[in-house]
């Protein structure tokens, strides 16, 4: 899960960097490599702020020629399972109910602070009719 990264020349030397899918992730750095590692880690506390609140996660824009930075598996995964939960029309209540589990267990799936086990993603996705799988690509 990749989001674009808009990269502007400051009036300070410094590049600042946007991200349009989540206007919380605006950072800066020295040079490219700086201000795409900042905006990694400022997308990513955007995305774990959502997840906290129980928000929505945009679905990342597409721009081909743009820079873009990934967020973790960890927290793709939690942002996928809350998009499942939202289609399916299941809220964390009868996920829980679902998994034969209490609801802070459940809540424990979409905390960003927390590592999340694959068989109870693996359990989540099936609960709502769905399956995760996972594919390998060439590291951009």
């Amino acid at each position: 899960m990749r989001f674009q990264i808009i990269l502007t020349p400051d009036d300070n030397g410094t590049l600042l960097a946007t991200c349009p899918d989540l206007p919380e992730g605006t950072t800066f750095g020295d040079d490219k490599a700086d201000a795409l590692s900042h905006a990694a880690d400022a997308v990513a506390e955007a995305v774990a702020a959502r997840l906290a609140a129980f928000d929505d996660v945009p679905e990342p824009s597409t721009a081909p020629d743009m820079p873009s930075v990934a967020l973790n598996t960890q927290l793709a995964m939690k942002v996928l399972l809350k998009r499942a939960l939202w289609n399916a029309k299941v809220n964390r209540a009868e996920l829980a109910r679902r998994l034969d589990v209490h609801r802070p267990q459940v809540d424990r799936l979409f905390d960003p602070k927390h590592a999340t086990r694959l068989d109870q993603y693996d359990a989540a996705f099936h609960a709502v009719g769905m399956a995760l799988v996972v594919q390998a690509h060439q590291a951009a």
